[in-house]
């Protein structure tokens, strides 16, 4: 799963900046979870990048994707990961593929993972991405993410990469087992938090930004 080359950026290049990424913006800043370390440092996040931006791929930062959207920067990434607390087998949902990335990244953490899209070019593109880099064990479907993947729950984790107002929405609450995690940002009145919900207890992590979680629902 190597980095062909893009622009003037070579291979070894985009190694060298996925090393000091993982070692400055992510283990100097408290991300302590190994596997999830390994993962940010094996997966090519300049791949998921048009090429445009590739140049920029592990800069501390989001960029942007198409259609609106964007890839979060590496530290929430890791984060929202470690948050989810991966074992190495297990399930996972995903809402919002965006670029695919964050799917693969959780793709090394977990057995499997469900990654739902609501811009049918983005899920499209993401899939051919994650197949061609040889991630057999994530499932991209284009759909409405606050509805989750029923026919697949229980899930281990739920990760979502958008914004809920007030709460996340109560069909992935009912879709996460007794015990495991659900990750999302939460938009209230004093701000948007990325917010961690196991078993009915919220813990509020960092304040964050991201963009509004969307229902295609009437």
């Amino acid at each position: 799963m190597s980095p062909s080359r893009s622009g003037t950026t070579s291979t070894d290049e985009f190694a060298r900046k996925r090393e000091r990424m993982v070692e400055r913006q992510l283990r100097r800043r408290g991300i302590g979870d190994e596997r999830v370390l390994r993962a940010m440092g094996e997966v090519p996040r300049e791949l998921f990048l048009p090429e445009d931006v590739r140049r920029d791929a592990y800069r501390d930062g989001a960029l942007p994707i198409g259609e609106g959207q964007t890839m979060s920067q590496p530290w929430i990434v890791a984060c929202m990961t470690m948050l989810a607390d991966p074992g190495g087998d297990g399930r996972v949902l995903e809402v919002g593929t965006g670029s695919g990335y964050g799917a693969a990244v959780l793709a090394r953490c977990f057995a499997e993972v469900v990654t739902v899209e609501r811009h049918e070019p983005l899920a499209e593109r993401a899939a051919v991405r994650l197949a061609e880099l040889g991630f057999s064990n994530v499932e991209v479907r284009r759909g409405d993410g606050c509805l989750g993947a029923p026919d697949r729950a229980p899930f281990d984790a739920v990760l979502v990469t958008a914004a809920a107002e007030g709460e996340p929405p109560a069909a992935l609450r009912e879709q996460v087992r007794p015990g495991g995690a659900l990750v999302c940002p939460v938009r209230g009145a004093d701000g948007e938090h990325l917010t961690r919900l196991r078993d009915g207890v919220e813990e509020r992590v960092v304040p964050v930004r991201f963009v509004p979680l969307v229902s295609e629902a009437p």
